[in-house]
């Protein structure tokens, strides 16, 4: 019984564990930016070497085309990966 209650245990640990990878997974493709949507214009090169919009308000308070997080600070983030998304503004407030 206890070996039954111990397999159990494991196969939910392990359940848990594929879903908790799926949520450090990198986020959706990015759309391309609609800069006229911004309030902001700067960019960054992420870890892949490639050149991403840095966290920006956008004019109207709508999400903006190509955004993948809203940011705690209402900025909206076009990070292609999760690790460091909103760092400098506030944390992640929701994924889109």
């Amino acid at each position: 019984m206890k070996y039954f209650i111990l397999a159990l245990i494991l196969g939910t640990a392990t359940v848990l564990g594929s879903s908790a990878y799926a949520d450090s997974a990198q986020p959706s493709q990015p759309q391309s930016v609609n800069e006229k949507q911004l309030v902001e214009h700067g960019k960054y090169i992420n870890s892949d070497g490639k050149q991403v919009h840095s966290p920006a308000h956008s004019k109207d308070g709508q999400m903006p085309s190509g955004a993948t997080a809203k940011c705690a600070d209402g900025s909206y983030s076009f990070s292609q990966h999760r690790r460091g998304t909103c760092s400098h503004h506030g944390g992640v407030a929701a994924w889109l």
